[in-house]
């Protein structure tokens, strides 16, 4: 898998789910923190199961704040703080309801945020996708930015159709994204 390993990988998918769970609970239950602050736009980018033909979304959307981040993506936080995050969106989906993926939409305070974490993320092994302003498909990974967006797509096993669903997802995601 060419994707960032501290970011997501199979081994802590269900820690990550649980501290999800913990950290949408606590924004609805605490009126007033960072997380009931999210624009409402913050999770629309994921489309419905079937808007996209082959994919089929299997749970809610989960949002955190910047000061909940370390709460998902373990190791890399740090540096989407830098970059001004605002928010990190993530929705679960199934390919042919077998390849299961994970995909995060990243809301940047800036145009350059978005474009520096995109930019910091290594091009070998990856060719340039038809999506965003500028993006990278890798064997089991799709990551694209779009204006303050930035978009990842990441597969937990292969198949022959990946790469075009992926790539056909991350469009289904761009067409959603707030203008």
């Amino acid at each position: 898998m060419n994707a960032n390993p501290s970011i997501v990988n199979a081994g802590n998918v269900s820690a990550l789910k649980r501290a999800a769970l913990a950290t949408v609970i606590a924004c609805v239950l605490t009126v007033g923190m960072a997380c009931s602050k999210q624009p409402a736009t913050a999770g629309s980018g994921f489309p419905q199961t079937n808007e996209v033909s082959g994919w089929t979304r299997t749970g809610d959307t989960r949002t955190f704040a910047p000061a909940d981040l370390s709460n998902y993506i373990d190791g890399d936080a740090e540096k989407y703080l830098r970059a001004g995050v605002r928010s990190a969106s993530t929705a679960d989906y199934k390919f042919g309801g077998q390849t299961q993926v994970v995909a995060d939409v990243y809301t940047m305070s800036t145009v350059d945020g978005a474009k520096d974490i995109f930019e910091s993320e290594p091009a070998a092994d990856a060719r340039s996708a038809p999506v965003g302003d500028a993006a990278r498909l890798y064997a089991q990974s799709l990551v694209f930015r779009r204006g303050p967006y930035l978009v990842r797509i990441v597969a937990y096993q292969a198949s022959a159709q990946l790469q075009q669903a992926m790539l056909d997802l991350g469009q289904g995601i761009e067409k959603k994204l707030p203008h």
